[in-house]
C-alpha cells in the first residue's frame, strides 16, 4: 500500500531547460458523495464518479529555468487573459506539493487555463482544473525522471490533484473512478483515485449526463466550508457508514446492469448530500425551487414511461440528469419540452463518460 512519502523523489536523472506541455482533463460527477474531509485532503468516506467527456479544462503550461530558486513564480492566464484572482489557490497548492516536486522553484511557470464550458455555469472548475494542472507538472517531472512507469505517473498526478481539489483525483482516469479505502475495492486509497476494477454491465456503456444549468451564480457556500460542517454534524457517523453500504451495492449493480436499483442509490445520496447541509448548523439550502420542479418532473416521467432516467447534485441547484445511451432522443425531448423552463437562460449541457485526461 502506498503512503504519500512514496510520492518524494530522491533525485532526478535529466535537466531540463525550458519547455511546454498541454493537457486537457475533465469535470466527474460523484453517484455516491464525498462529504466531510480529515487533514490533508483525505475523504471521511469513500466516494465513486462518472468520469465526463465534454465539461473539461484545457491547460498549457510553459517553463523556463530561472536564476533565483528561493520562490514560486509563475503567470496564471484564464482564456488568455491574466486572472490575478486564481493567484492565492495555486501559490497555496504549489506550498502543499513541493515536497512531492522538489523541482517547482528552480522554475517559471506561464500556465494558460480555459474551460470548454461557460465560466460561473455553477459547474465545478476546481476538479478538472487541478487535474489539468496536475498532468501538466507530471509530465516534467517525466522529462526530469524518464525511467518513470506509466502506472506511477497517473497514480501521482492524482495524488496530486487532490491535494488542489478532493474531487480532482477522480478526474485523472475514466470512466468510473473510486476514491478513498474501500474493503471490497481492490487497490483503492484515500490518497488517489484508482479506476474501478470491476465488470461494468454495457447497461452503462456511453453513460448520458445532461446537466441542467438551474442557477449560474457563485456558489453560496464553499466545498471547504461545506466539508467542515461535517465536524461534529450530529448525522456524520452514520452517514459515511452509508456511504460504505452504498458503494458496496454499486458494485453489484453495476456488473449486473440493474438500473432501478442504480437509481434509488445515486438519488438518494444526492438528496443525503443536501440532507447533511440542511441538518449542518451553520445549515443551508443549496437547492432553487427551480430544483424541486425538476426533480418532480423527472419522478412523474419516470413513473409514466418506466424509462430509467434519474438525476443527481452536487452542492448546488443544478441538476444532472443521468440515463443510458439508448432512450437519449426520448429523454432529450423530455428534457427540451418539459425542463429546460427551469434553467437559467434555458441553459443546459449534454454529456457522456469520458476517458479521463489526455494530452494535447
Amino acid at each position: 500500500m502506498f503512503s504519500a512519502n512514496d510520492f518524494i523523489p530522491t533525485s532526478y536523472s535529466q535537466n531540463v531547460e525550458q519547455g511546454n506541455f498541454h493537457w486537457s482533463a475533465p469535470s466527474n460527477i460523484a453517484l455516491v458523495k464525498y462529504w466531510g474531509k480529515k487533514d490533508d485532503q483525505i475523504p471521511a468516506n469513500p466516494s465513486v464518479s462518472f468520469t465526463l467527456n465534454n465539461c473539461k479544462t484545457t491547460t498549457k503550461m510553459a517553463f523556463a529555468k530561472k536564476e533565483k530558486q528561493d520562490t514560486f513564480s509563475f503567470d496564471l492566464l484564464f482564456e488568455g487573459k491574466p486572472k490575478e484572482d486564481f493567484k492565492p489557490k495555486i501559490q497555496k497548492f504549489l506550498e502543499r506539493i513541493e515536497i512531492y516536486l522538489p523541482f517547482l522553484k528552480d522554475y517559471h511557470f506561464t500556465i494558460d487555463t480555459e474551460n470548454t464550458f461557460p465560466h460561473s455555469s455553477g459547474i465545478a472548475s476546481s476538479a478538472s482544473g487541478m487535474a489539468a494542472l496536475a498532468m501538466n507538472l507530471m509530465s516534467l517531472e517525466k522529462a526530469l525522471n524518464p525511467e518513470m512507469t506509466e502506472d506511477y505517473f497517473y497514480q501521482k498526478a492524482s495524488f496530486l490533484a487532490r491535494l488542489g481539489s478532493g474531487s480532482a483525483c477522480r478526474s485523472v482516469k475514466g470512466e468510473v473512478v473510486v476514491w478513498g479505502n474501500q474493503a471490497n475495492i481492490k487497490d483503492s486509497s484515500d490518497l488517489y483515485g484508482v479506476e474501478f476494477p470491476y465488470t461494468i454491465h454495457k447497461n452503462f456503456k456511453n453513460y448520458q449526463d445532461t446537466i441542467l444549468l438551474v442557477d449560474k451564480g457563485e456558489k453560496q457556500v464553499s466545498s471547504t466550508l461545506g466539508h467542515d460542517l461535517m465536524h461534529n454534524h450530529p448525522f456524520a457517523e452514520r452517514r459515511f457508514a452509508q456511504a460504505h453500504e452504498n458503494l458496496d451495492k454499486l458494485i453489484s449493480i453495476f456488473e449486473s446492469g440493474n438500473l432501478e436499483e442504480f437509481i434509488k442509490i445515486v438519488e438518494s445520496e444526492a438528496l443525503t448530500l443536501h440532507a447533511m447541509m440542511m441538518t449542518s448548523m451553520p445549515y443551508f439550502i443549496l437547492m432553487k425551487p427551480n430544483t424541486l420542479e425538476i426533480i418532480n418532473a423527472i419522478w412523474k416521467f419516470r413513473n409514466d414511461t418506466k424509462i430509467p432516467i434519474c438525476f443527481t447534485l452536487d452542492a448546488g441547484a443544478n441538476v444532472h440528469v443521468l440515463y443510458p445511451e439508448n432512450v437519449s432522443a426520448t429523454v432529450l425531448q423530455f428534457i427540451q419540452q418539459e425542463l429546460v423552463g427551469f434553467c437559467q437562460n434555458g441553459q443546459y449541457l449534454c454529456d457522456s463518460l469520458g476517458n479521463g485526461a489526455m494530452q494535447l
